[in-house]
């Protein structure tokens, strides 16, 4: 096995004087041709120079903003050791994917916002240095398994094979249940594979760390949609318990017109295409998109679904890339990384921005779009500024793609087959928030089909803490 000196470990006062390090990346000129990593990843030199920046609080306040309780200062301090192999086996006690949300989790929001030292330096790049750690287990010596306990006579359906699920199951294994993930797709990963580029998160990354559970154990069913192939209570006639991780993956769009014409995507067929189907590869794949190379497109939104639809059009040769979005900068969701990247590529941003109505060709085909510009009035129940129209303000600009990424909605099919599983007005399963018990007795879930569209992390952490419930319950389901 590969190891490392230890690194000096410096006094506090020393510590906090050291700059954050920034992780390297893809010149942009280059990346914004290419479907390859934007990070390139930290070395073992500026992986202990970043770890020697934690200054191991007592009570550390990160660990609590992990929304799955990772022991962020026992991994670090094992980099600084130069024991990358305890450091992966420390996360993964508590994280199943550290690779995939070393990438995309917004530490900036959870569990860097909180670090110590943001008080008056920097925080610690506690997501680069998961992603190093990561990586180096699996190019080094392989993903470990967990250990798992005494092998339990229950069944377990994981319905969903996203990070919700993922998560769920990750833990369900170790603690030696019989898990079995049912995914709708032809791939294990959920948001992780359609939704999430190459460029930000590679295929290879997520199917390893799925590739991982399946050594420990779990099963995967593919192509397989609860509600259609089998319903919820066919299954639950099989399984002792279930956890229901399906997402929100059915696309909202604005009731505009002119959605129906030729270059009107939804963020979510777009990116599935691209990503998971290959569209960007004609000659190998049968799932085709508009031609975009040379064209002007649009993207509706201000998310990281919307960053990654318009950073993907550039690199599928896009003329002009541009975000559209009602808001300013300042109320934008995506994360800082993201919005930078995207700015260093050439994306066009039109501010207090958006769309009322999309102009087609005689065939059909999207040639301009009316573009209504925006002012910001008092905050709305998101505690954002509510964009508000000025009169008059509208402009026509020509564009030949529309991609449409306001937000997703949960897909009915589960709901419609399952009458007495208790949804909200907006499709979402209702849970406890304790324990992610739905009505239905053994049934729980979590993820973005109870909350809505999220991030990856508060998915994975809606799994684990699920995981743990349906281990209270069947234990003793009788008083659960």
């Amino acid at each position: 096995m590969k190891s490392y000196s230890p690194a000096e470990k410096l006094p506090m006062k020393e510590r906090v004087k050291i700059p954050r390090h920034k992780i390297p990346s893809q010149n942009p000129n280059i990346r914004k041709s290419n479907f390859n990593e934007v990070n390139l990843g930290y070395t073992i030199e500026l992986a202990q120079a970043e770890a020697q920046r934690c200054i191991m609080c007592a009570n550390p306040p990160c660990v609590k903003g992990c929304p799955v309780n990772v022991k962020i200062p026992q991994f670090i301090d094992k980099v600084i050791e130069g024991d990358i192999a305890e450091a992966a086996r420390i996360i993964k006690q508590d994280n199943a994917l550290p690779a995939v949300c070393g990438r995309v989790c917004p530490q900036e929001e959870q569990c860097e916002v909180v670090c110590v030292l943001n008080k008056k330096f920097t925080p610690v790049a506690i997501g680069h240095l998961e992603r190093f750690v990561a990586d180096w287990e699996r190019n080094n010596i392989g993903i470990q398994p967990p250990a798992i306990k005494e092998k339990k006579n229950k069944r377990v359906a994981i319905i969903g094979g996203g990070p919700a699920g993922l998560s769920c199951a990750g833990d369900l294994i170790q603690m030696g249940y019989d898990v079995t993930v049912f995914e709708a797709l032809h791939e294990i990963g959920g948001v992780l594979v359609y939704g999430i580029p190459e460029f930000r998160l590679p295929k290879e990354i997520v199917k390893a760390e799925v590739d991982a559970l399946a050594k420990a154990g779990v099963h995967f069913e593919k192509n397989f949609v609860v509600g259609y192939t089998q319903t919820l209570d066919e299954l639950l006639a099989e399984y002792d318990a279930a956890f229901i991780g399906t997402g929100a993956g059915l696309p909202y769009f604005m009731n505009i017109p002119g959605e129906e014409l030729i270059g009107v995507y939804s963020a979510n067929e777009f990116l599935t295409r691209v990503n998971l189907m290959r569209a960007y590869d004609f000659d190998h794949n049968d799932t085709p998109i508009i031609e975009i190379n040379n064209k002007v497109v649009a993207v509706i939104g201000g998310g990281n679904t919307a960053l990654d639809a318009v950073r993907t059009s550039l690199r599928l040769g896009a003329r002009r890339a541009m975000i559209i979005y009602r808001r300013s900068e300042a109320e934008m969701p995506a994360r800082i990384e993201e919005i930078a990247h995207a700015k260093e590529e050439g994306v066009e941003f039109h501010f207090l921005s958006s769309p009322i109505e999309y102009i087609g060709d005689e065939q059909g085909w999207l040639k301009s779009a009316k573009i209504q510009k925006m002012e910001l009035g008092e905050p709305d129940a998101s505690g954002r500024r509510k964009p508000v129209p000025i009169p008059g303000a509208i402009e026509e600009i020509p564009i030949d793609v529309a991609v449409v990424a306001v937000g997703n909605g949960s897909n009915p099919i589960l709901s419609k087959t399952t009458p007495d599983l208790r949804t909200n007005k907006w499709g979402n399963i209702i849970v406890d928030e304790e324990t992610m018990a739905t009505n239905k007795k053994g049934v729980f879930a979590g993820g973005d089909i109870v909350t809505g569209g999220a991030t990856v992390i508060l998915a994975m952490g809606a799994g684990r803490k699920a995981a743990k419930a349906i281990d209270e319950y069947l234990k003793n389901h009788d008083n659960f």
